[in-house]
């Protein structure tokens, strides 16, 4: 991911393996990261039973925030694809009992169509 990418708030795809390790202490026993992109600082991770958004907070980033989200509380989600002058692709998720969505913001480098497919797998089991 360039510089100007993480200023602009997009996101692109990271390595599970290396989430998975830096995640150990919370995955439940047998939970896997299948999934991870990043935003700067920021994560957000699909494992096999949850979404896990990842918030480093302060100027060192060594606070930090583990938002989980089990995919049954996801009501609906929706994507919207890059443009030509729109450079980002953009996800919105809603979770029930809260009327605004988490959004996250994509880089052209990074497949949607990819990602809205991931969520798809989890939250219409």
């Amino acid at each position: 991911m360039g510089l100007l990418d993480g200023m602009l708030g997009n996101a692109s795809k990271i390595d599970p393996a290396r989430i998975q390790e830096e995640f150990s202490q919370i995955l439940a026993p047998g939970e896997r990261v299948e999934h991870a992109y990043q935003l700067i600082r920021d994560y957000f991770v699909f494992t096999d039973k949850r979404f896990v958004l990842v918030d480093k907070q302060g100027l060192t980033g060594s606070k930090v925030e583990y938002h989980s989200i089990p995919y049954r509380s996801i009501t609906h989600f929706s994507v919207e694809t890059a443009g030509t002058f729109d450079l980002d692709a953009e996800l919105k998720i809603w979770i029930s009992s809260t009327e605004a969505p988490i959004q996250k913001q994509f880089n052209k480098k990074l497949n949607i169509y990819e990602v809205q497919s991931v969520l798809a797998s989890y939250v219409l089991r």
